[in-house]
């Protein structure tokens, strides 16, 4: 099945209030139709050539193929990780009606 338009963007965060503060920007700019929140979860990963083991939250991001760019914007100017997580995945399906529900709710990026 091909994509349809639709993409889940995972954003991973050092705390809470920096995953409550990602998800408001997100949705007050019109970027999100629906941001979840995900606490306490485990990371390892490579850093500096060393593993690194941190407890993160993991932020679930619905929103429009087309806002991708906006998103990554938005996320890298409020995030405080040097290199922040910020990984799209296409939908290739799911519910009609939620996502019509997504496509009501974010806002394309203004043509200036």
């Amino acid at each position: 099945m091909a994509s349809n338009g639709f993409v889940i963007v995972l954003i991973t965060t050092s705390q809470d209030e920096e995953s409550q503060l990602i998800a408001r920007v997100l949705l007050e700019q019109r970027k999100a139709a629906c941001v979840n929140i995900v606490p306490k979860i485990s990371s390892l990963y490579w850093w500096n050539s060393i593993i690194q083991q941190d407890k993160e939250s993991l932020l679930i991001v619905k929103t429009r193929t087309e806002l991708l760019d906006e998103v990554i914007r938005l996320v890298k100017e409020v995030h405080s990780y040097e290199v922040p997580e910020i990984i799209a995945l296409p939908v290739i399906g799911g519910n009609h009606d939620y996502l019509e529900w997504i496509d009501r709710e974010v806002v394309p990026e203004e043509v200036e």
